[in-house]
């Protein structure tokens, strides 16, 4: 029976290294139950997300009746952070406590401001409803302060994380190790989607409460598991490391390896994928008149596309591809994506609809996966944060720039085309959502036009053209 017993042992775990999503990220260095524990910090941002973006968007609006624009407004505020996700890198890069650590006290003050604003959010948003005596200027303030709180929380938490699983991962494995990362906040994302929805389907404001300071514990928990024994001490330093500047830092960032193109790629490509999120089922159920639950497992779609091609692309690269080039091939893949979209409305072709659906996810996660890839290959002397953080704040300000110019646009057109300022032809409900499609077209365009250049066959550069140091994933 031992015999047997071993014999089953071994050939399950050959099973699980060939078979199990991301198995092959591990290595001697980093295992993948350390890898996974190191993930969960990825997890704490997809439930901030979730709750900042969908759960309470919809809970203020229709439950407590808060104006539309004061919550697009507070929704918004955390984007104020974004652009100093380079700084938070950069000083993460440089920092060293007392106790030798450089990227744990950055994971540990957002964890800390991700708790704190998710703590005081809950009677905030009460007094913001009017369901209370006190002036209603007072919850305005407290629930802006709770968003900036948690806001500034994720952006910090994400950046260090991400530079301190750089440091911890060999080359040859940060491939795989990005696409679990992405992976495990898509996780986050759903299961938060999930759970909150079951939890609020009787709202009441002591569910509520319940449920958002729920999150801020679990936050602290994710955290603080993901944390524990990762980063190695190095040797004990009484103060901050000053030697270098952030100024003289991004000055040489910026002026090698053609860099601002390199971030330009990166905004125009986010805002590209991101511009739809908005109008995605609305446009589903006003056009093509799909039913309520056909346009919520559109999100599902987009999850089950970004997951594939994490998969794949993390193959690709570890097979030597070049990063670049993975996002441009989904940049491309977007173009059709968008192209069927848009057709699905006058040929009325709900299927068509769903597989661009599918496609936009797919290209959206192949360009992610692959600029992320593109930013850990501009480590240099162990500066992963800077290169991070700078490819984080692009992304994030992009985004949400993004999201709301296709709202904007999207109802702006729309009232044009329905008084006839369009001409008869364009005089419907479509034209709206067409518009923003057709400027994603636009912006891909734009991508593979910028991301050109950065392409470089063999997966390699010339090493007279920059000193920074470039992955060499192996063959």
């Amino acid at each position: 029976m031992t015999r047997l017993s071993e014999k089953l042992v071994s050939r399950w775990m050959r099973v699980g290294s060939e078979f199990l999503p991301f198995a092959d990220a591990a290595s001697a260095e980093l295992p993948l139950s350390r890898l996974l524990r190191l993930s969960l910090f990825q997890v704490s941002v997809g439930v901030a997300m979730v709750l900042l973006i969908g759960t309470l968007n919809r809970v203020l609006i229709v439950e407590l009746g808060v104006p539309a624009w004061l919550v697009s407004l507070m929704v918004g505020l955390p984007l104020v952070f974004a652009p100093f996700r380079a700084f938070i890198g950069f000083r993460s890069d440089n920092h060293r406590s007392a106790l030798g650590w450089r990227r744990v006290p950055y994971i540990w003050m957002g964890t800390l401001l991700q708790f704190g604003g998710l703590a005081i959010m809950p009677f905030a948003l009460l007094i913001l409803s009017g369901d209370t005596h006190g002036p209603i200027w007072i919850g305005q303030v407290a629930s802006a302060f709770a968003f900036l709180l948690v806001g500034a929380g994720l952006q910090t938490t994400q950046t260090a994380g991400l530079a301190l699983a750089t440091d911890m991962a060999p080359e040859q494995v940060r491939p795989r190790v990005i696409a679990l990362m992405y992976v495990m906040l898509l996780v986050g994302m759903v299961g938060a989607g999930l759970a909150f929805g079951r939890l609020l389907a009787n709202f009441n404001e002591i569910r509520l409460i319940q449920v958002i300071q729920g999150a801020a514990l679990l936050t602290m928990a994710l955290n603080m598991t993901a944390l524990w024994k990762q980063e190695a001490r190095g040797a004990p330093r009484t103060e901050v490391q000053r030697s270098a500047k952030f100024r003289d830092s991004w000055g040489q960032f910026i002026k090698h390896a053609r860099a601002i193109r390199f971030l330009v790629t990166v905004g125009l490509g986010t805002a590209a994928f991101n511009m739809q999120d908005i109008v995605l089922e609305p446009y589903g159920g006003e056009v093509l008149h799909l039913p309520v639950a056909a346009t919520t497992a559109l999100t599902a779609m987009l999850a089950g596309g970004m997951l594939a091609a994490f998969s794949i692309a993390a193959r690709f690269l570890g097979h030597g591809a070049d990063p670049y080039r993975i996002a441009g091939y989904g940049a491309v893949i977007g173009l059709f994506a968008f192209a069927a979209v848009m057709f699905a409305a006058p040929m009325d072709a709900p299927l068509l609809f769903r597989i661009g659906v599918l496609m936009i996810g797919f290209g959206g996660g192949f360009f992610s996966v692959g600029t992320l890839a593109g930013a850990m290959a501009r480590e240099r002397n162990g500066e992963s944060g800077l290169a991070l953080g700078a490819w984080g704040a692009v992304q994030a300000t992009s985004a949400g720039l993004a999201i709301a110019l296709g709202g904007a646009i999207r109802d702006g057109i729309t009232s044009l085309a329905v008084h006839g300022s369009l001409g008869p032809t364009l005089a419907g409900a479509a034209t709206g959502y067409g518009a923003v499609y057709q400027i994603e077209i636009i912006l891909l365009f734009a991508t593979l036009v910028a991301i050109g250049p950065l392409v470089r066959s063999g997966g390699d550069i010339r090493r007279g053209e920059s000193d920074y140091k470039f992955v060499e994933f192996p063959n």
